[in-house]
């Protein structure tokens, strides 16, 4: 479901890594090394948000770099900062996601939506929204269109209690039928839904 070969990434003289290569199947991978080690740098460039000096990723048999459109239709990426256009409401985006996957915002993004407490956030615009509040949103946008690969950059910071275990849940549903890329420092999560864990040092 997802597989990347050889990716490179720098910024000037530092060098990020190099040659990574891994692929994956269902199940929900945790990458819990310390900061400056590259986790955000991988997720963006698996997320198709930043593309690498070297290497190529495959979503779900296509590519990004080849097949770009095909590829996104696949995927969801819940990025580490959720603050999207400040005048959005979070109903807003889900719609926006929606409409780039060809579908729409079924149920299955309003019933986590509800689990995760934002029912009655969705109609705020973002500039009023918490931090926890805006992940919730792109957390839920992630069940639209059944993506095969879920990439999560600290999912569960500024989330309260309900909402993790509620994140934690569903990342296990999830993980039965599709590939969970996530990075995150929080243990409990990593424990309740992680089925294996990815070292950068060490692909």
């Amino acid at each position: 479901m997802l597989r990347f070969e050889n990716l490179g990434k720098r910024y000037g003289d530092h060098l990020v890594f190099d040659g990574l290569t891994a692929a994956f199947s269902a199940g929900c991978i945790a990458l819990c090394e310390a900061d400056s080690t590259g986790k955000s740098s991988l997720l963006r460039i698996v997320a198709g948000a930043m593309a690498p000096d070297a290497g190529e990723v495959w979503i779900d048999g296509h590519s990004l770099a080849q097949a770009p459109r095909l590829a996104r239709a696949r995927l969801a990426y819940v990025p580490e900062d959720c603050l999207a256009d400040p005048a959005q409401t979070g109903r807003g985006l889900l719609a926006q996601v929606a409409l780039g996957k060809n579908t729409r915002v079924d149920d299955s993004a309003l019933d986590l939506a509800d689990r995760l407490g934002l029912g009655p956030h969705l109609d705020k615009p973002f500039e009023q929204m918490s931090t926890g509040t805006r992940r919730k949103v792109f957390l839920a946008a992630a069940a639209i269109g059944h993506p095969a690969v879920v990439v999560a950059d600290g999912p569960g910071d500024g989330l309260d209690t309900q909402a993790r275990r509620a994140l934690a849940a569903q990342f296990s549903t999830w993980a039965k039928d599709r590939v969970i890329l996530f990075a995150s420092h929080d243990a409990e999560l990593v424990q309740a839904c992680a089925t294996a864990r990815f070292n950068l040092g060490q692909p």
